[in-house]
């Protein structure tokens, strides 16, 4: 019996294939085009794109433009690449330029479908931004696709780590430019701490198309890009902070020792209003009120070291310094520090030397980066699972794209065995029986950890850890037993090892975010063969000859695979996501190519674990279920997968939350870099000086002379005071005070006079240009210092904000009311600094204006959500160590070159990340070699 939702489709289709059918006209638009451009010549195709710039200028639309357009660059692609758009390319790339998100297979040609609404788009001069996952893609995409747009007259840029101002600044200059998601969000924050607009790299954001749309929008937008520089010193203010958390008794405060985390009780909140209040450093009269923010915050962390870090245990004292002791290992990890100021309250606590504490410059997540965009498209092969919130942050509609070929995968039930062991002996014994058979096999794990336990597997069962060129032979009658180990660290390493990964006998195992962006081919990459094999051959008859036999064997090859029946794709467990299994089994049956998947789980697997596999391991047992023997079943996977859906759905509301704080301050983050480029690219700031200095003139009259007051009743000894301060004037506001008849209104315009007057004094000793150029680089350098303060102040405020859901309040709504009060109380700040500095300035010398270089010390940070580690620290670190040559410039700031690390002083290494290759040159990782006798 079918539903009536189910007989809808049947009559109408789905939502997704009426989309579908609303292309179909333009497909064959541009069909009937391909005749007539064919039969032109190069030059004449090439001068389409600047006919297609004059009826843009001329008033049409990009929209008006598709056809054409579209028809040209499938023909330049043909002519360039050897390529041509397929029907369904077509679609894919006007779902793109309709600002949606085009789900297509692996091996379907993204990076071909983007050049469509890329050329089209790039038409209007405003710049299109394409963002890949790796600089490894975003290089290979810029010069590959790269050579359509030159052939058709636009430039290409791409952004790499590593890149110069200058560099970076011709990149955005160009047409298209391709770069990562790191690297736009990092020069869009650094842009906003220059003090010359021409200095800025980018030039607006008027279109990206993000490539792996539900990696990097999703995945990756988990944390946070953030810049942060050393803060001036505080040691005072922790030493101080230090002082009062040993005078507290235990009902003063809860610990929760597993969560690491501690928290004052209602007498502890008293007890500490009292001995901050007698020692003078509380504002206002209660401890929560929004001045004492950082004053809550600091206490916390010092309550934490004292009562939950164990000198000898946690951390140890060497050398006059704290220094962390891992978990785990129980090894000394030199080097780091804890966040967040708990490192300088152990400090503190320890009586050592107390370092600066890292400060928030500029932060931005993801989502709010890429929503500045005017418009904004992407592509994947797998989004359908998380459409609800594409919709919901990005306003972005998945739109699924019919593969050119039929799919003719296989995917199989589950195996479930009872232990780990079992499953790992099982999954041994599956790439015996495809090697055997000649069939690449790809196992797919959920983190390297596993993948390095499979590996020891194999290594056992005879398999050893080499490349794959003993399996290029297409004659060799048995295939040796080899595999390799992929993560999504060296990519591009990491590409050239997954292009061959579907050569006959071939064993590649990958983490689950390894090698996107790269095809797996059956046969092998004919290409990257050629550039690895052959990249010392000159060019001649030999050179040709050799190309021609790398081919041949390839094909071969192909043939072999496509006999044993494909690519065979192994998942050694469930991912919290159904979209991450969904890439891993996307890997198999390319382009319509045969291929096999399946999953192989045990019910010590987290997810299993998570959903009840107690249960599930007695009714096995009862069902007599013996060791090695496997359970397979529909059902199974079913609740498997609605298992996984309530973790996605608990995942996204976890974002969402996150993303509603970050709101925020996004809102102030908008508001004060809209400022600053204000200031930065006028050519005075008179006119917001002259503002500034009457609402701190009106500010001190309504502060001092309460409204509809007698004169007698009036602060004159403290308005005299605050002008003296704030505006450098000595005024006789007491005799004024004793004039018959005065009002406050009659004291501001006074005050305002003199302001005024002392104002137009300093402007004709230095000079109108001289003291404009003054005000700006006053105004710039104390806006950007508040704001500091204040993104570490929002920090603090949102660490301890929660706890008002105590009191039945709201903590989101606490935020945005708190923090608006903040942003007001900053504005205030930065008006009343402003006039007092200007006010008092002197100058000796014409002041040089602020440049680059006086900005402060920056790193760039961004936490990878699966790994934890800094990936901006580890991209420095692998452009740091190269064979032992030291060729890392610093992410942001500073441009100077790392010392050259000498392979046998370790004095000279300097910060190795533990992930990092050991600078010994040994070919093993730090954390295996030198790292393990720290």
């Amino acid at each position: 019996m079918i539903g009536l939702g189910g007989l809808t489709r049947k009559i109408f289709g789905t939502a997704n294939d009426r989309k579908l059918k609303s292309f179909t006209g333009r497909v064959e638009k541009i069909n009937a085009l391909e005749p007539e451009l064919q039969a032109l010549d190069d030059d004449a195709l090439r001068a389409r794109t600047d006919a297609f710039r004059e009826e843009i200028a001329a008033g049409k639309s990009v929209d008006e433009l598709l056809v054409p357009a579209f028809a040209t660059v499938r023909e330049a692609a043909r002519r360039v690449l050897g390529q041509r758009h397929f029907d369904v390319q077509l679609i894919g790339g006007m779902v793109l330029h309709e600002s949606g998100i085009a789900e297509m297979k692996t091996g379907e040609g993204k990076t071909l479908v983007a050049t469509l609404p890329t050329y089209l788009n790039a038409l209007t001069g405003k710049g299109v931004h394409v963002v890949t996952v790796n600089d490894y893609l975003a290089t290979r995409d810029a010069d590959w696709m790269g050579r359509v747009y030159r052939f058709l007259g636009l430039s290409v840029g791409k952004i790499v780590h590593g890149m110069s101002d200058e560099q970076r600044r011709e990149a955005y200059a160009c047409d298209i430019t391709y770069g990562t998601n790191n690297e736009f969000g990092f020069d869009y924050l650094r842009d906003n701490l220059k003090y010359e607009a021409a200095t800025m790299t980018q030039r607006g954001h008027a279109f990206a198309i993000v490539d792996e749309v539900d990696s990097i929008l999703i995945d990756e937008a988990r944390t946070p890009l953030i810049i942060s520089g050393p803060l001036e010193d505080r040691s005072e203010f922790y030493t101080a902070m230090d002082m009062f958390v040993p005078q507290l008794d235990e009902e003063d405060y809860e610990l929760d020792e597993k969560m690491r985390s501690a928290s004052f009780t209602e007498a502890g909140n008293e007890r500490l209003e009292q001995i901050l209040g007698e020692a003078g450093h509380l504002k206002g009269e209660s401890l929560y009120d929004v001045e004492n923010v950082s004053i809550v915050h600091h206490l916390q962390q010092s309550l934490r070291a004292h009562k939950l870090f164990q000198r000898d245990r946690d951390y140890i004292v060497k050398d006059g310094e704290v220094v962390i002791i891992d978990e785990f290992t129980g090894r000394m990890m030199p080097g780091r520090r804890y966040g967040d100021g708990l490192h300088q309250a152990l400090e503190a606590k320890e009586k050592v030397a107390i370092q600066p504490e890292n400060q928030t410059i500029a932060s931005i997540t993801f989502q709010n980066y890429f929503r500045m965009y005017d418009k904004l498209a992407g592509m994947t092969g797998t989004a359908s699972t998380e459409a609800e919130e594409f919709m919901d942050i990005y306003r972005l509609e998945v739109v699924e794209i019919p593969t050119n070929l039929p799919v003719s995968r296989i995917d199989d039930d589950d195996e479930v065995y009872r232990t780990a062991a079992e499953k790992y002996a099982a999954i041994v014994a599956l790439i015996d029986d495809c090697h055997e058979r000649g069939q690449p096999i790809l196992v797919g794990t959920t983190s390297i950890e596993k993948s390095e336990l499979l590996a020891e597997n194999l290594k056992k069962a005879g398999y050893r850890q080499r490349d794959f060129s003993a399996l290029y032979d297409p004659n060799r009658k048995t295939a040796a037993k080899v595999f390799q180990v992929l993560n999504a660290r060296y990519h591009e390493q990491e590409a050239h090892i997954i292009a061959q990964a579907g050569i006959p006998g071939a064993v590649t195992i990958a983490t689950n975010m390894a090698g996107r962006g790269t095809d797996i081919q059956l046969g092998g990459n004919a290409d990257l063969r050629i550039e690895q094999e052959l990249a010392d051959m000159p060019e001649g008859p030999e050179r040709t000859a050799r190309e021609e036999q790398i081919r041949a064997d390839v094909v071969k090859l192909k043939e072999r695979a496509l006999a044993a029946g494909g690519l065979y794709v192994v998942g050694t467990e469930r991912h919290e996501s159904r979209r991450i299994d969904n890439q891993l089994r996307g890997r198999s049956g390319r382009q319509g190519d045969p291929g096999h998947s399946r999953f192989y789980l045990s019910l010590q697997d987290d997810l299993m674990r998570i959903f009840g596999s107690d249960r599930m391991d007695g009714m096995l047992q009862r069902l007599g279920l013996q060791e090695g023997e496997a359970i397979v079943h529909p059902w199974i996977n079913r609740a498997l997968e609605k298992a996984q859906s309530k973790v996605e759905a608990r995942n996204f509301d976890q974002r969402k939350n996150v993303l509603k704080y970050d709101d925020v301050m996004n809102d102030q983050r908008k508001v004060v870099f809209e400022q600053r480029l204000e200031l930065m690219s006028g050519d005075t700031v008179q006119e917001t000086v002259t503002d500034m200095r009457y609402d701190v003139v009106e500010g001190l009259v309504a502060k001092h002379i309460p409204e509809k007051a007698y004169p007698e009743q009036w602060d004159t000894a403290g308005l005299k005071e605050a002008v003296r301060t704030t505006l450098n004037l000595d005024l006789p506001v007491d005799e004024w005070a004793k004039e018959e008849g005065i009002a406050d209104e009659e004291v501001k315009e006074r005050l305002t006079a003199a302001a005024d007057e002392a104002a137009a004094r300093k402007v004709a000793k230095y000079g109108p240009e001289l003291w404009r150029q003054v005000e700006k680089s006053v105004i710039l350098q104390i806006l950007d210092h508040l704001w500091r303060e204040h993104l570490a102040t929002l920090d603090h405020l949102r660490s301890v904000v929660g706890f008002r859901g105590y009191a039945q309040r709201d903590p989101l709504q606490e935020y945005k009311t708190e923090a608006f009060s903040l942003f007001e109380g900053m504005l205030a700040t930065l008006r009343e600094m402003t006039t007092a500095q200007l006010s008092r300035i002197e100058l000796q010398q014409a002041p040089p204006p602020p440049t680059d270089a006086d900005l402060p010390e920056m790193h760039a940070h961004h936490e990878n959500p699966t790994t934890g580690e800094d990936e901006m620290e580890m991209a420095d670190a692998e452009l740091a160590y190269a064979g032992g040559t030291a060729t890392a410039t610093r992410p942001a700031g500073s441009a100077s070159a790392a010392p050259a690390r000498d392979p046998n002083d370790p004095k000279t290494w300097g910060k190795v990340g533990r992930n990092e290759l050991c600078p010994c040159g040994s070919g093993k990782k730090y954390k295996h070699c030198h790292g393990q006798f720290g």
